[in-house]
């Protein structure tokens, strides 16, 4: 069990608040998911790679599909493989030995690692509500069953399990009840501006505080699909840092450079381009 006073505060490139602090570590001490949700960019898959580096723990990341079963998250028969060898009989494989031919899956590695680990599944809202709830099934259990050989494979270590959505689609009551729940809100000016010194220690204030000022005025534009997000800002901020050209004054004047790297569609970037002036 670990002790939740001393466990993951953030790292060097990673600034979090209390609350998410909090809710991360109680959720590791209760062995519980932790549902993040919150737009895209607000950094709930990044919090997975951070606790994994913090907690010195390998992660394991399963990107959820659409068309994904929960067996292709569990196991895999090749049977192809198998039948390979089979015909050819060039293999140091026993084909009549089905276990050699089954390999483990995002959750199945997880399980079967003989360290702890951290699994980020990552985008859940894209699954349909079987496969959510089925999943949890075998979180909730520690286990699942190998049909093709009879054998039931049990966590040797619970891991520190992170999911995160996008709230594409609604999840199921089921589902968000036997998980630790957080939203990630998008960070506000103070906190943005803690998170660009973490990237940039250095950076001019006058510059650090235009970029912000334009940033969320940019963020407030109406109809814009594609809101820019935090790691927007920072490769915006990273490329006016590098034109040599630039000054920090042409953000008073409302002049715009590189609105490309923070609109990356063309009707929110031909938006954003009328709402500066056409920079």
């Amino acid at each position: 069990m670990f002790d939740i006073v001393n466990n993951f505060t953030g790292t060097d490139n990673y600034v979090l608040d209390q609350e998410l602090s909090l809710i991360v570590n109680m959720s590791i001490a209760l062995e519980m998911p932790l549902l993040l949700k919150g737009e895209p960019g607000t950094g709930k898959t990044q919090l997975a790679y951070s606790i994994s580096s913090s907690l010195a723990m390998e992660l394991i990341v399963l990107n959820v599909k659409s068309s994904m079963k929960l067996i292709d998250a569990l196991y895999h028969y090749d049977t192809l493989t198998r039948l390979n060898d089979s015909r050819f009989g060039d293999s140091s494989r026993n084909v009549s030995n089905i276990e050699d031919y089954i390999k483990m899956g995002k959750i199945g590695q997880a399980f079967t690692s003989e360290k702890k680990v951290v699994l980020l599944i990552d985008e859940i809202d894209k699954a349909d509500t079987d496969f959510q709830d089925d999943m949890l099934d075998v979180l909730d259990q520690m286990e699942f069953d190998i049909s093709e050989i009879d054998k039931t494979v049990k966590a040797k270590n619970r891991p520190v399990i992170i999911i995160t959505s996008n709230s594409k689609k609604d999840l199921s009551d089921p589902f968000l009840g036997r998980c630790n729940f957080h939203h990630i809100a998008f960070p506000g000016r103070e906190l943005m501006h803690e998170i660009v010194g973490v990237h940039f220690p250095k950076l001019d204030e006058k510059l650090a505080e235009q970029a912000l000022e334009t940033f969320y005025s940019l963020r407030k534009l109406k109809d814009i699909e594609k809101r820019p997000a935090t790691r927007e800002l920072i490769n915006w901020i990273r490329a006016l840092r590098m034109d040599p050209q630039f000054n920090a004054s042409e953000l008073i004047d409302g002049r715009v450079p590189y609105l490309g790297i923070l609109f990356k569609r063309s009707e929110d970037l031909k938006k954003a381009q009328e709402a500066s002036g056409g920079s």
